[in-house]
């Protein structure tokens, strides 16, 4: 039987990191587990930067976005000699396993802790919603309804003075984001790594779309692709449609987490401690179906994500 467990945020925040980080305060506490919170992720380990909660330490962070533990970026962690020095600062409190909240950057930290015979199961807290093998993580939904907000209110001035907007959202390698944005706002395009970014075809729908007689335009287009100032002003150059980008930056990170983000973190708490009561390590917690279930961390991260290219075709048909 397990009988400390330590709990830590990596990488980038999200909005539900706070619930996961509760629920797995209060499956351990209620199971009669003593529970560390780690601060500064990784770098908090390493340094032996911890705290021992009770049940009032996550009190009243349920709905609040971010992480009260705090994250840091901290590729030292690479090194197997510093996770030694890590796993040392862990037995002086007698921390025996670890709940690891982030992405796959944070997957890959746990990973090599279990196999130092730490073990460490992963949830992922991420709003690009960039994990394989997970329907959706912890903060994707608050993002997407960000990024909706923005959208509905770029409609709205777009409307008015008659322009194309174009906004780009977050997302890395993964287009969900502006996906799921685009079909929810009725965006006339929908450019990600997945969809591949096409100018002249961009140009081209435009021109119809103004032909038509259509008196404003949205596009949604994820981050990395290209300089969205220099496509906004080929576009009205082209177009003769009044164009102006946006960039919604950080923004999309912030906020109180949605009640889905809510449910689904203090569920994927749950499943975590679960695992680690039942001597497992190296998986990560996994939405597959609306079943929260755990999964080898290797085999997620040696897959690739894979969209659901369903929802491109709706996109299409709703032009």
């Amino acid at each position: 039987m397990v009988k400390c467990i330590g709990v830590l945020t990596s990488g980038g925040d999200a909005p539900g990191m706070n619930a996961a980080i509760r629920a797995v305060t209060r499956t351990c506490l209620n199971r009669g587990i003593k529970i560390y919170g780690v601060r500064l992720g990784y770098k908090g380990l390493h340094d032996g930067d911890f705290i021992e909660f009770d049940r009032h330490s996550t009190r009243n962070i349920i709905n609040v976005g971010g992480t009260f533990l705090k994250s840091a970026r901290f590729p030292e962690f690479k090194d197997p000699a510093v996770r030694e020095e890590a796993i040392k600062q862990m037995k002086k409190v007698g921390m025996e396993a670890l709940v690891v909240i982030g992405g796959d950057g944070s997957y890959n930290g746990a990973l090599k802790l279990t196999e130092m015979g730490i073990n460490c199961i992963g949830i992922p807290g991420t709003i690009d919603n960039d994990i394989p093998d997970t329907d959706f993580t912890i903060g994707f939904d608050t993002a997407l309804n960000t990024i909706v907000d923005a959208l509905d209110k770029l409609r709205d001035t777009s409307s008015s003075h008659q322009r194309c907007t174009i906004l780009e959202v977050m997302g890395r390698r993964c287009g969900d984001l502006a996906v799921h944005a685009g079909l929810a706002c009725g965006a006339e395009m929908i450019v990600t790594s997945e969809s591949g970014f096409d100018e002249k075809e961009i140009i081209e729908t435009l021109k119809r779309s103004k032909a038509s007689d259509k008196k404003h335009a949205l596009i949604v287009i994820t981050e990395h692709i290209t300089d969205v100032h220099e496509l906004a002003k080929r576009v009205e150059e082209e177009t003769g449609f009044e164009t102006r980008a946006n960039v919604l930056g950080h923004m999309q990170r912030g906020g109180s987490p949605t009640a889905r983000d809510r449910v689904l973190a203090s569920r994927m708490g749950i499943k975590a401690v679960e695992l680690l009561e039942e001597g497992k390590g190296g998986l990560c917690v996994s939405d597959v179906r609306g079943e929260i279930v755990g999964l080898p961390i290797e085999e997620v991260l040696g897959h690739k994500r894979t969209v659901n290219q369903g929802i491109y075709e709706d996109v299409l048909k709703l032009r």
